[in-house]
Protein backbone atom coordinates (compact mmCIF):
# COMPACT_ATOMS: atom_id res chain seq x y z
CA UNK A 1 0.00 0.00 0.00
CA UNK A 2 3.02 2.29 0.37
CA UNK A 3 3.95 1.76 -3.28
CA UNK A 4 1.99 4.20 -5.50
CA UNK A 5 2.64 2.02 -8.57
CA UNK A 6 1.35 -1.18 -6.95
CA UNK A 7 -1.30 -3.15 -8.84
CA UNK A 8 -3.20 -3.58 -5.56
CA UNK A 9 -5.53 -0.78 -4.55
CA UNK A 10 -6.45 -1.65 -0.96
CA UNK A 11 -5.67 -3.91 1.97
CA UNK A 12 -8.66 -5.05 4.04
CA UNK A 13 -8.23 -6.45 7.55
CA UNK A 14 -10.77 -8.10 9.90
CA UNK A 15 -13.53 -5.70 10.87
CA UNK A 16 -13.47 -4.21 7.34
CA UNK A 17 -10.50 -1.98 8.24
CA UNK A 18 -9.38 -0.65 4.86
CA UNK A 19 -5.97 0.78 3.98
CA UNK A 20 -5.91 2.42 0.56
CA UNK A 21 -2.86 2.48 -1.65
CA UNK A 22 -0.82 5.67 -1.44
CA UNK A 23 -2.28 8.29 -3.76
CA UNK A 24 -5.83 6.92 -3.82
CA UNK A 25 -8.61 8.91 -2.11
CA UNK A 26 -10.43 7.18 0.77
CA UNK A 27 -13.97 5.98 0.16
CA UNK A 28 -17.00 6.32 2.40
CA UNK A 29 -16.97 2.61 3.21
CA UNK A 30 -13.47 2.94 4.69
CA UNK A 31 -14.80 4.90 7.67
CA UNK A 32 -17.21 2.08 8.58
CA UNK A 33 -14.47 -0.36 9.49
CA UNK A 34 -13.40 -0.93 13.07
CA UNK A 35 -10.79 -3.28 14.45
CA UNK A 36 -12.64 -5.98 16.43
CA UNK A 37 -11.77 -6.35 20.14
CA UNK A 38 -10.64 -9.89 19.35
CA UNK A 39 -9.92 -11.58 16.06
CA UNK A 40 -12.43 -14.09 14.67
CA UNK A 41 -11.51 -17.75 14.73
CA UNK A 42 -10.20 -17.70 11.15
CA UNK A 43 -9.39 -14.09 10.23
CA UNK A 44 -9.12 -13.10 6.58
CA UNK A 45 -6.89 -10.47 4.97
CA UNK A 46 -7.52 -9.20 1.44
CA UNK A 47 -5.20 -7.59 -1.09
CA UNK A 48 -7.73 -5.94 -3.38
CA UNK A 49 -7.08 -5.65 -7.11
CA UNK A 50 -9.34 -4.40 -9.85
CA UNK A 51 -11.51 -6.99 -11.54
CA UNK A 52 -11.83 -9.11 -8.38
CA UNK A 53 -8.40 -10.60 -9.10
CA UNK A 54 -6.70 -9.95 -5.78
CA UNK A 55 -5.41 -12.28 -3.08
CA UNK A 56 -7.06 -13.38 0.15
CA UNK A 57 -5.14 -14.91 3.04
CA UNK A 58 -7.02 -16.78 5.75
CA UNK A 59 -5.33 -17.83 8.98
CA UNK A 60 -7.12 -21.12 9.51
CA UNK A 61 -5.43 -22.03 12.78
CA UNK A 62 -4.78 -25.68 13.58
CA UNK A 63 -6.50 -28.88 12.54
CA UNK A 64 -8.24 -30.59 9.61
CA UNK A 65 -11.71 -29.59 10.85
CA UNK A 66 -10.81 -25.92 10.40
CA UNK A 67 -9.28 -26.67 7.01
CA UNK A 68 -12.44 -28.42 5.80
CA UNK A 69 -14.77 -25.76 7.18
CA UNK A 70 -13.01 -22.82 5.53
CA UNK A 71 -12.49 -24.51 2.17
CA UNK A 72 -16.14 -25.64 2.12
CA UNK A 73 -17.14 -21.99 2.42
CA UNK A 74 -14.51 -20.51 0.10
CA UNK A 75 -15.26 -23.05 -2.64
CA UNK A 76 -18.69 -21.54 -3.33
CA UNK A 77 -16.95 -18.27 -4.27
CA UNK A 78 -15.21 -20.19 -7.08
CA UNK A 79 -11.63 -19.03 -6.47
CA UNK A 80 -9.14 -19.64 -9.26
CA UNK A 81 -6.81 -21.46 -6.87
CA UNK A 82 -5.86 -21.88 -3.25
CA UNK A 83 -2.50 -22.58 -1.68
CA UNK A 84 -1.59 -24.03 1.70
CA UNK A 85 1.25 -22.17 3.40
CA UNK A 86 2.04 -23.47 6.85
CA UNK A 87 4.41 -25.18 9.24
CA UNK A 88 5.22 -28.87 9.31
CA UNK A 89 7.25 -31.46 11.14
CA UNK A 90 10.27 -32.61 9.16
CA UNK A 91 10.58 -36.39 9.09
CA UNK A 92 14.00 -36.76 7.45
CA UNK A 93 17.35 -36.44 9.19
CA UNK A 94 18.72 -34.24 6.40
CA UNK A 95 16.06 -31.55 6.86
CA UNK A 96 16.83 -28.40 8.82
CA UNK A 97 14.47 -26.06 10.65
CA UNK A 98 13.40 -23.44 8.13
CA UNK A 99 13.64 -25.73 5.08
CA UNK A 100 10.70 -25.75 2.66
CA UNK A 101 8.65 -28.76 1.54
CA UNK A 102 6.78 -28.76 -1.77
CA UNK A 103 4.09 -31.45 -1.56
CA UNK A 104 3.68 -33.69 -4.59
CA UNK A 105 1.56 -36.35 -2.85
CA UNK A 106 -0.56 -36.63 0.28
CA UNK A 107 -1.24 -39.24 2.95
CA UNK A 108 -4.75 -38.62 4.24
CA UNK A 109 -5.12 -39.46 7.92
CA UNK A 110 -7.24 -36.38 8.66
CA UNK A 111 -10.52 -38.38 8.63
CA UNK A 112 -12.72 -35.35 7.84
CA UNK A 113 -13.40 -36.05 4.15
CA UNK A 114 -13.41 -39.85 4.09
CA UNK A 115 -17.16 -40.02 3.40
CA UNK A 116 -17.17 -37.28 0.77
CA UNK A 117 -13.98 -38.43 -0.98
CA UNK A 118 -12.92 -42.05 -0.43
CA UNK A 119 -9.30 -42.73 0.47
CA UNK A 120 -8.78 -44.78 -2.70
CA UNK A 121 -9.13 -41.60 -4.78
CA UNK A 122 -5.62 -40.26 -5.54
CA UNK A 123 -5.01 -36.54 -5.04
CA UNK A 124 -2.62 -35.58 -7.88
CA UNK A 125 -0.13 -32.75 -7.84
CA UNK A 126 -1.02 -30.05 -10.39
CA UNK A 127 1.93 -29.23 -12.62
CA UNK A 128 1.00 -25.58 -13.11
CA UNK A 129 0.84 -24.92 -9.38
CA UNK A 130 3.99 -26.93 -8.65
CA UNK A 131 6.00 -25.00 -11.23
CA UNK A 132 4.74 -21.66 -9.89
CA UNK A 133 5.62 -22.54 -6.30
CA UNK A 134 9.10 -23.78 -7.21
CA UNK A 135 9.78 -20.70 -9.31
CA UNK A 136 8.51 -18.42 -6.52
CA UNK A 137 10.83 -20.05 -3.98
CA UNK A 138 13.75 -19.60 -6.37
CA UNK A 139 12.95 -15.95 -7.09
CA UNK A 140 12.36 -14.92 -3.47
CA UNK A 141 15.29 -16.83 -1.95
CA UNK A 142 17.68 -16.32 -4.86
CA UNK A 143 18.55 -20.05 -4.82
CA UNK A 144 18.87 -22.18 -7.96
CA UNK A 145 19.88 -25.68 -8.96
CA UNK A 146 21.45 -27.77 -6.21
CA UNK A 147 21.21 -24.92 -3.72
CA UNK A 148 17.43 -24.77 -4.25
CA UNK A 149 17.16 -28.54 -3.74
CA UNK A 150 18.95 -28.27 -0.41
CA UNK A 151 16.52 -25.55 0.71
CA UNK A 152 13.30 -27.07 -0.66
CA UNK A 153 12.48 -30.75 -0.67
CA UNK A 154 9.75 -32.21 -2.88
CA UNK A 155 7.92 -35.21 -1.52
CA UNK A 156 4.91 -36.73 0.19
CA UNK A 157 3.21 -34.82 3.00
CA UNK A 158 1.19 -36.74 5.59
CA UNK A 159 -1.69 -35.02 7.36
CA UNK A 160 -3.04 -36.38 10.64
CA UNK A 161 -5.84 -35.40 13.01
CA UNK A 162 -3.80 -36.58 16.02
CA UNK A 163 -1.90 -33.63 17.44
CA UNK A 164 0.25 -35.92 19.60
CA UNK A 165 0.92 -38.68 17.07
CA UNK A 166 4.60 -38.94 17.99
CA UNK A 167 3.74 -39.75 21.63
CA UNK A 168 1.76 -42.92 20.86
CA UNK A 169 3.34 -46.19 22.04
CA UNK A 170 5.51 -47.87 19.43
CA UNK A 171 6.25 -51.25 20.98
CA UNK A 172 4.36 -54.33 19.82
CA UNK A 173 2.17 -52.29 17.50
CA UNK A 174 2.25 -53.26 13.83
CA UNK A 175 0.61 -50.11 12.52
CA UNK A 176 1.89 -47.07 14.39
CA UNK A 177 1.83 -43.63 12.79
CA UNK A 178 5.64 -43.71 12.47
CA UNK A 179 5.46 -47.03 10.61
CA UNK A 180 2.73 -45.86 8.25
CA UNK A 181 4.44 -42.56 7.51
CA UNK A 182 7.69 -44.42 6.89
CA UNK A 183 5.96 -46.80 4.48
CA UNK A 184 4.46 -43.83 2.62
CA UNK A 185 7.94 -42.26 2.23
CA UNK A 186 6.56 -39.03 3.70
CA UNK A 187 9.08 -36.23 4.16
CA UNK A 188 6.88 -33.96 6.30
CA UNK A 189 3.78 -34.06 8.46
CA UNK A 190 1.10 -31.52 9.32
CA UNK A 191 -2.61 -31.43 10.12
CA UNK A 192 -4.20 -29.49 7.24
CA UNK A 193 -2.49 -29.89 3.85
CA UNK A 194 -4.16 -33.12 2.72
CA UNK A 195 -7.57 -31.73 3.72
CA UNK A 196 -7.10 -28.57 1.67
CA UNK A 197 -5.78 -30.51 -1.32
CA UNK A 198 -8.56 -33.10 -1.11
CA UNK A 199 -11.27 -30.43 -0.90
CA UNK A 200 -9.64 -28.64 -3.84
CA UNK A 201 -9.84 -31.88 -5.82
CA UNK A 202 -13.40 -32.44 -4.65
CA UNK A 203 -14.58 -28.92 -5.59
CA UNK A 204 -12.30 -28.65 -8.67
CA UNK A 205 -10.30 -25.74 -7.24
CA UNK A 206 -6.59 -25.88 -8.24
CA UNK A 207 -4.48 -26.40 -5.12
CA UNK A 208 -0.89 -26.61 -3.95
CA UNK A 209 1.12 -26.88 -0.74
CA UNK A 210 4.36 -25.26 0.38
CA UNK A 211 5.31 -25.93 3.99
CA UNK A 212 8.18 -24.79 6.19
CA UNK A 213 9.82 -27.14 8.69
CA UNK A 214 9.31 -25.78 12.20
CA UNK A 215 10.19 -28.87 14.25
CA UNK A 216 11.53 -32.43 13.98
CA UNK A 217 9.80 -34.44 16.71
CA UNK A 218 11.31 -37.77 15.63
CA UNK A 219 14.79 -36.33 16.02
CA UNK A 220 14.42 -34.51 19.33
CA UNK A 221 13.96 -31.03 17.84
CA UNK A 222 10.65 -29.85 19.23
CA UNK A 223 8.96 -26.45 19.12
CA UNK A 224 10.28 -24.40 22.02
CA UNK A 225 9.43 -20.71 22.51
CA UNK A 226 12.95 -19.50 21.71
CA UNK A 227 13.23 -21.68 18.63
CA UNK A 228 9.81 -20.58 17.41
CA UNK A 229 10.74 -16.91 17.75
CA UNK A 230 13.92 -17.39 15.75
CA UNK A 231 12.06 -19.41 13.15
CA UNK A 232 9.38 -16.74 12.81
CA UNK A 233 11.91 -13.97 12.41
CA UNK A 234 13.85 -15.74 9.70
CA UNK A 235 11.20 -17.50 7.64
CA UNK A 236 7.60 -16.37 8.08
CA UNK A 237 7.98 -13.13 6.15
CA UNK A 238 9.85 -14.89 3.33
CA UNK A 239 7.28 -17.69 3.25
CA UNK A 240 4.44 -15.21 2.79
CA UNK A 241 6.30 -13.40 0.00
CA UNK A 242 6.77 -16.73 -1.77
CA UNK A 243 3.04 -17.45 -1.56
CA UNK A 244 2.11 -14.05 -2.97
CA UNK A 245 4.66 -14.42 -5.76
CA UNK A 246 3.33 -17.89 -6.64
CA UNK A 247 -0.24 -16.58 -6.87
CA UNK A 248 0.99 -13.72 -9.07
CA UNK A 249 2.71 -16.17 -11.42
CA UNK A 250 -0.46 -18.28 -11.63
CA UNK A 251 -2.53 -15.19 -12.38
CA UNK A 252 -0.12 -14.01 -15.07
CA UNK A 253 -0.36 -17.40 -16.79
CA UNK A 254 -4.12 -16.97 -17.05
CA UNK A 255 -7.07 -19.16 -16.01
CA UNK A 256 -6.86 -21.24 -19.19
CA UNK A 257 -3.50 -22.61 -18.04
CA UNK A 258 -4.51 -22.94 -14.41
CA UNK A 259 -7.76 -24.88 -14.59
CA UNK A 260 -6.30 -28.31 -15.19
CA UNK A 261 -8.21 -31.16 -16.80
CA UNK A 262 -6.95 -33.33 -13.95
CA UNK A 263 -9.78 -31.92 -11.85
CA UNK A 264 -12.54 -33.00 -14.26
CA UNK A 265 -13.81 -36.50 -14.97
CA UNK A 266 -13.96 -37.93 -18.49
CA UNK A 267 -17.66 -37.06 -18.77
CA UNK A 268 -17.48 -33.58 -17.26
CA UNK A 269 -17.34 -30.21 -19.02
CA UNK A 270 -15.21 -27.32 -17.81
CA UNK A 271 -16.55 -25.12 -14.98
CA UNK A 272 -19.64 -27.26 -14.44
Amino acid sequence: MQNPSSEYIAFVEPGNVVTRRVGLPPEAVDALGQTPPRLPQMPGYHLVRKGHSGITMVNIGVGPANAKTITDHIAVLRPHAWLMLGHCAGLRTTQQLGDYVLAHAYVREDHVLDEELPLWVPIPALAEVQVALERAVSEVTGCKGGELKRLMRTGTVASTDNRNWELLPTSNVASTPQRRFSQSRAVALDMESATIAANGFRFRVPYGTLLCVSDKPLHGEIKLPGMANQFYRERVNQHLKIGIRAVTLLRDAGPAQLHSRKLRSFAEVAFQ
